[in-house]
């Protein structure tokens, strides 16, 4: 089977690298293929030894073309949500021929965007991603697509999102010296908050948490946009090293004994449930009870629900219709839900990608991302082209048209694909002249207060 036929998803993880061939059969979109590998050369979600991470992505890919019989050549990259920045832009430009109006193009909106991405990029910084939040004709505005449609003056209002050339060049190379072609950059809360929430959640908002090895993402998705996103420095990693230090066994006993006897909430672990231990420096295993177990996991899982919690409070974030929605590896762990919610109000659930091998939550990204590219619009297409061109050439030199800086938390901030589907598993493309619900006046009033 040829590539050009699938889509690729590569989450590159702290502890794992996951590739996931997804293929669009009859509008849906079936995983067919699945490559796990241990990772390496990582630190907190970032490639610190580009030659150890080349090696476990080319073992990750490896499998999944194995197991899928297609030969790979590209992939979808996910980007953590570390040190990105957003900006609002603005750009516009005359599209009438002699001050008539006339009917607008592709090239029109290309033209637009790069008016939009007229930027003065620090030199240690690259563009990553232009999402437009609408197009303007004439004075009317929300529009989605503007082609087709006849006028003067068309204008177009998004959000720019920026990363250290370090984090993007490392993950370039990486997948390169895999052997592989990037086919797109995602960031990663991106991908996930508008293929794995269905219309409803992304609409009246919803708290995603991605419980990951190195870091735990928090994202706030509302009214189809990513509005808030806040990275914890501390993941699953974190859960296994406690095990080990006080337990007193190796790394790799520590993290099979969170998999097999692990509980986030110590509540619903037994007292009378002995695990035999491989303690380091004893010839005999050493018996602990389930229950002390899970409360050394709780602590650690605690520690990182109440930061998410008190960053929340600080922002005045409200409480969401959609509740909260936990993805990755640790929230695989039973109890997770009743332990959030101590500290999360709504609804709270585990997201699990229904497809046959990969019905796991640490599965979750990598789906997301198979999904991403199959998913896009026309527009996003043609504005993702005149991103690509406008980060090849040189950025110094050129002024801000419009760069009002967005009140985010500093080098941790991620961004919205301009994209939605209509069920469980798919971003619904939303109609500009839709209403909204009196009741949720209040959500984006507050929303729109804090982050515009």
């Amino acid at each position: 089977m040829n590539n050009s036929e699938v889509c690729v998803g590569l989450d590159i993880g702290t502890t794992s690298i996951k590739a996931l061939v997804c293929e669009n059969v009859q509008g849906q979109v079936k995983v067919i293929g699945v490559g796990v590998a241990p990772a390496a050369g990582m630190s907190r979600g970032v490639i610190v030894d580009i030659d150890k991470t080349a090696q476990a992505i080319s073992n990750a890919v490896a499998q999944a073309e194995e197991k899928s019989n297609v030969d790979i050549s590209d992939v979808v990259v996910g980007l953590p949500a570390n040190y990105l920045q957003m900006k609002r832009v603005h750009g516009m430009v005359t599209i009438a021929d002699n001050g008539q109006s006339r009917e607008i193009v592709n090239q029109d909106v290309a033209t637009v965007a790069e008016e939009a991405l007229t930027q003065s990029i620090p030199p240690e910084r690259t563009i990553i991603d232009l999402v437009p939040t609408e197009f303007i004709v004439d004075g009317f505005d929300g529009i989605k697509d503007p082609r087709g449609m006849v006028g003067v003056r068309l204008e177009m209002k998004g959000t720019l999102y920026t990363g250290p050339q370090t984090i993007v060049h490392n993950t370039k190379k990486a997948v390169e010296k895999a052997g592989y072609q990037i086919k797109d950059f995602v960031i990663t809360p991106i991908a996930t908050g508008f293929n794995l929430l269905n219309d409803g959640e992304q609409d009246f908002g919803t708290l995603l948490i991605d419980l990951g090895g190195g870091q735990t993402t928090t994202s706030i998705i509302h009214d189809h946009q990513l509005k808030y996103t806040y990275v914890d420095p501390e993941g699953g990693q974190y859960i296994t090293k406690d095990i080990s230090t006080v337990l007193n066994t190796s790394f790799s006993n520590a993290e099979q004994l969170k998999r097999d006897h692990g509980f986030a909430d110590s509540k619903q672990a037994d007292e009378n449930v002995q695990i035999d231990v491989d303690v380091v420096g004893q010839n005999e295993p050493v018996q602990y009870s389930e229950k002390y177990l899970a409360e050394v996991i709780e602590a650690r899982v605690r520690q990182i629900f109440n930061r998410i919690a008190r960053r929340l409070d600080k922002i005045n974030a409200p409480k969401l219709p959609g509740g909260v929605v936990m993805i990755g590896g640790v929230a695989a762990l039973p109890g997770i839900t009743e332990l959030a919610h101590q500290y999360f109000a709504g609804n709270i659930k585990v997201c699990v990608p229904d497809q046959m091998g990969i019905r796991h939550p640490r599965f979750a990204t990598s789906y997301a991302l198979g999904m991403y590219e199959d998913h896009l619009t026309d527009i996003d297409h043609l504005i993702k082209q005149t991103v690509r061109h406008s980060a090849a050439l040189p950025q110094q030199g050129k002024t801000s048209h419009a760069n009002e800086q967005l009140p985010v938390q500093p080098t941790k901030q991620s961004s919205p694909r301009n994209k939605q589907t209509t069920n469980k598993n798919k971003s619904s493309k939303r109609r500009s002249g839709s209403n909204k619900p009196s009741s949720l006046s209040k959500f984006k009033s507050l929303f729109n207060n804090l982050f515009d």
